[in-house]
């Protein structure tokens, strides 16, 4: 049998050497246990309330504070006289964007609660994977709908809706919470008494390309990708907090510690890559003139994240909206700028409270 010459034999190994790398590396590098850390309830504050929905615990924030299905439910069918029981209850719900929680609609909220609606209530939860809700470990789900997916988080929205009587909300989203909000109007329009958008994530980004999946859920980024999520907790969560407003010395301490609360719940990282492979690019763009609820498209002007032509091109295609952008506001308006999104929508329901409770 012929040798096989030196450096041939180098050249295998060699080849052998790059392609194990990749392959077992990942399984090499330390996945240490995160330490200090407590369960959503261990963190919560006075203003939490857990609602069960679709069997997961979704944690919820509520104007007035501390509102409980129980007492939408007590207060009978015509809460303040503005519920009419040919439309039944009409509710409030704010969907928060990637990476944020309920604290967020923290200058709305009472905004909303106190405006010539006069909901039955204004609440806003913590999407999975994010806040304090509950975040299920793969084993619990098996087979079944993955509770960090589109589908389930509009379900989430929904039985929300359900477990507090409502019949229909205004919905209230930001960025990616403006996607599913349009989700939802799309699944269950008679559900939807209207729409404020801001920031809304339709055009662009919202998801990994599906080239991407397969890698995603390979073995060796299985085991990295948690690691890869704790980069939220240092420098590059940091930066990708302040990337989000226009001058980022207007973060206030208070809505980054909110940020942060949810970096102390069990699993975060876990959860937050579950999402990650969970997402998908949006398709919105075909499906947006067929959402016929009263919106308002609301944007900061220096939103870097998503542009303003962006907010402007959703609010020429959809039927029935209005638009406005915010000087020196970045992609939380609502955070840095509380004022002018308060008075922009207060002059949008002026305008469209017929249409809302119609």
């Amino acid at each position: 049998m012929a040798r096989v010459p030196f450096r041939i034999k180098v050249s295998l190994w060699l080849l052998a050497f790059l392609l194990a790398v990749p392959l077992l590396g990942p399984f090499l590098v330390p996945v240490p246990r995160l330490e200090g850390l407590s369960d959503p309830e261990g963190v919560a504050g006075p203003e939490s309330l857990f609602v069960s929905v679709e069997g997961v615990q979704l944690h919820v924030e509520t104007w007035p504070a501390g509102t409980t299905p129980e007492d939408v439910a007590a207060r009978g069918d015509a809460i303040a006289g503005h519920d009419d029981p040919a439309q039944g209850r009409l509710g409030v719900i704010m969907l928060h964007g990637f990476g944020s929680q309920t604290r967020t609609w923290r200058h709305l909220g009472a905004a909303l609660a106190d405006s010539q609606l006069t909901p039955s209530v204004t609440l806003a939860f913590d999407r999975p994977a994010f806040g304090l809700s509950e975040r299920p470990e793969r084993a619990s789900w098996g087979r079944g709908r993955n509770p960090y997916g589109q589908e389930a988080q509009v379900a989430y929205t929904l039985g929300l809706m359900d477990a507090y009587g409502l019949d229909r909300a205004l919905l209230v989203g930001h960025s990616a919470g403006g996607t599913l909000a349009l989700e939802v109007a799309l699944v269950a329009p008679e559900r939807v008494a209207g729409l404020i958008l801001v920031s809304p994530a339709v055009y662009a980004g919202g998801g990994a390309p599906a080239w991407t999946r397969p890698l995603l859920s390979t073995p060796q980024l299985e085991r990295l990708g948690p690691l890869l999520m704790r980069s939220f907790a240092g420098r590059p969560g940091e930066d990708f907090l302040r990337a989000a407003y226009f001058d980022p010395d207007a973060l206030d301490p208070l809505d980054e510690a909110a940020y942060r609360r949810a970096l102390q719940v069990e699993g975060w990282d876990r959860a937050l890559w579950e999402l990650v492979k969970a997402s998908r690019e949006s398709d919105l763009e075909s499906f947006v003139t067929r959402i016929e609820a009263p919106t308002l498209v609301l944007t900061g002007a220096a939103d870097a994240i998503v542009p303003r032509a962006q907010s402007e091109r959703l609010a020429r295609e959809l039927p029935d909206a209005s638009f406005r952008a915010l000087p020196e506001c970045g992609h939380v308006a609502h955070e840095e700028c509380p004022e002018g999104v308060i008075v922009a929508l207060q002059d949008w329901l002026s305008e469209a409270a017929a249409r809302l409770l119609d």
